[in-house]
């Protein structure tokens, strides 16, 4: 699990999800298997990995992709960090021969985006993008709407979303750090 020191990355998939799925007893596939993470923290800062490996209670984690990525137990490369520095990673886990799952967007530009698409392909792994906000029950409800022709012909269409990264702690809901809407900065 790379880039999970960040918000999003750390509260919604590996406390609110992975760690979740593990202190429920994993995800029982049939009466004689059951499916079990043991994920491996990796990221570019050592007291950051360390100090969240201490209190979610992962054994595992290091700031050295390519060693986590040369491990053959571990078959799944989940990517959270900056996009400006998922497309190389990526690249890396596909070439391992891992699966992948990305948070979005999986690159800065479309070109990018196609060419881990056709790699992803051509290396016969399992891949996808996080895409939480297509089942929303609001975004299905103007999706059948518009398709029912409701609206009638559309010319615009602007949509604006809140940021709120779940904690469960926080009594006013976090907004997006600033450098999300800096290309620069790898927003």
């Amino acid at each position: 699990m790379n880039g999970v020191t960040g918000r999003m990355g750390m509260n919604q998939h590996l406390i609110r999800s992975i760690m979740a799925i593990i202190a429920q007893g994993g995800i029982k596939i049939s009466e004689q298997e059951t499916i079990m993470p043991v994920p491996v923290l990796v990221g570019r800062n050592k007291d950051k990995l360390e100090k969240l490996a201490a209190q979610v209670g992962v054994k595992q984690w290091t700031t050295n992709l390519d060693e986590a990525l040369a491990d053959e137990r571990n078959s799944i490369y989940f990517d959270s960090q900056l996009t400006k520095l998922r497309v190389p990673a990526v690249k890396k886990a596909i070439a391992a021969g891992k699966h992948v799952y990305c948070e979005k967007p999986i690159a800065e530009t479309v070109e990018d985006a196609y060419e881990l698409y056709k790699l992803a392909q051509k290396a016969g792994i399992k891949h996808g993008v996080v895409q939480d906000k297509l089942w929303l029950p609001g975004l299905q409800k103007l999706k059948m709407l518009k398709n029912d022709n409701f609206f009638g012909r559309i010319l615009s269409v602007r949509g604006e979303f809140g940021y709120w990264v779940f904690t469960g702690e926080d009594e006013i809901a976090p907004q997006r750090p600033s450098w999300n809407y800096r290309k620069e900065d790898g927003g």
